[in-house]
């Protein structure tokens, strides 16, 4: 993800995962109106919002253990966001395509940093 003038990506994963959340929100504005898809975009807008909450907390956190357990839930729901991504881009037209893709990618790239911040804070 990038910042407002989309030429410098944003390092601050605090700020990156509010973006990413709010990237969600704004495209999942454009889709159809059906249960299914009402139900299914709940779902991501919980899990994508959890990221970047469980991350700050992560970083309040009192011990490394709880430190790494927050991380480990932000990257769960990192996952589980790359879920309905997929899901809801898969049984919607192909206009969808290419904003899922884009946040599938945000979220793979964000859940990759977490397992990097798991692995080394590990030792």
């Amino acid at each position: 993800m990038t910042n407002a003038n989309k030429q410098t990506p944003i390092y601050d994963l605090e700020e990156r995962t509010f973006q990413f959340a709010k990237d969600v929100r704004i495209f999942l504005k454009s889709f159809p109106k059906s249960i299914s898809n009402i139900e299914d975009e709940k779902q991501l807008i919980r899990s994508s919002g959890s990221i970047g909450a469980n991350y700050i907390e992560a970083n309040e956190s009192l011990s490394k253990k709880d430190f790494l357990m927050r991380v480990k839930i932000s990257r769960k729901e990192a996952k589980e966001s790359i879920y309905w991504l997929r899901l809801l881009s898969e049984i919607n037209s192909d206009e969808f395509i290419m904003g899922s893709n884009r946040l599938i990618t945000e979220a793979i790239e964000i859940k990759k940093i977490l397992s990097s911040i798991i692995e080394k804070s590990r030792y």
